[in-house]
């Protein structure tokens, strides 16, 4: 059990649940107007510790600088909202609702005695909160590349060269050497003669050749992008200070 005496280390420092997990930085102890014994802190939560949430103090342990209370952080996060009024008291109707939700009994109030309220105990220091932006990254697709394979036609020439045969007429003379061939047939007749001409052609085939390999491969390149946005800030001023009070 924390008693009033324990007030002190108990501001400003951190709540843990029953696992040990991290709640939050302790904002308040709420203390009983009577008994001046503390009954609820404020611990916060949520995003960059904007929310204060009420745990009650009935089954928390002070263990050096930290506060270890019976309840789940998750439980913790998701308490109801409830606000202490403009002068610091946590309200009967609040409170109940706070016993209800930690399933807590509600504390018997004497015969004829007031209900008492619970009073806001804090160390005389105004908190200033500022947001701060964090900038993370996620990889997401950019586009999809294809590799696509088309068949497209195209003109080529070469030159190859060519061989032809031509036919001429060749006469010569008799003469002692070639009269005995030249008088071997009839004397006077009709004769055919017949000469095959040659010549080349160009031949055109064709024939598939593997001439390269592609493939889609990726490279990872980093740029420098700046990133904006708009964080709020506390201010905190102080107001009706002398001038000897505020140098």
């Amino acid at each position: 059990m924390i008693t009033k005496d324990a007030i002190p280390r108990v501001l400003g420092n951190t709540a843990f649940d029953n696992g040990h997990n991290k709640i939050g930085r302790i904002g308040n102890v709420y203390v009983d107007d009577r008994s001046g014994q503390p009954e609820w802190i404020t611990v916060h939560t949520g995003m960059f510790g904007t929310r204060e949430t009420f745990i009650p103090l009935g089954s928390a342990e002070l263990r050096g600088n930290e506060v270890l209370v019976p309840y789940q952080k998750e439980q913790v996060n998701n308490a109801p909202n409830v606000a202490a009024d403009v002068a610091g008291h946590l309200s009967e109707q609040d409170e109940a609702t706070m016993y209800d939700y930690y399933g807590m009994a509600h504390p018997t109030i004497p015969t004829g005695s007031a209900a008492p309220s619970k009073q806001r105990k804090g160390d005389n220091a105004m908190t200033r909160s500022e947001e701060v932006m964090h900038v993370g990254k996620e990889s997401q697709e950019a586009g999809r590349v294809h590799l696509r394979k088309f068949v497209v036609t195209e003109d080529q020439q070469q030159t190859v060269p060519l061989h032809k045969e031509r036919v001429r007429v060749e006469r010569e003379p008799i003469t002692d050497a070639n009269r005995d061939q030249a008088l071997s047939g009839p004397d006077i007749h009709d004769a055919d003669y017949e000469v095959v001409r040659h010549e080349e052609r160009p031949v055109v085939s064709k024939q598939t050749v593997p001439m390269e390999r592609v493939r889609l491969a990726t490279d990872d390149v980093t740029e420098q992008q700046t990133v904006g946005g708009q964080v709020r800030k506390e201010r905190i001023e102080a107001q009706g200070l002398s001038e000897d009070e505020t140098r």
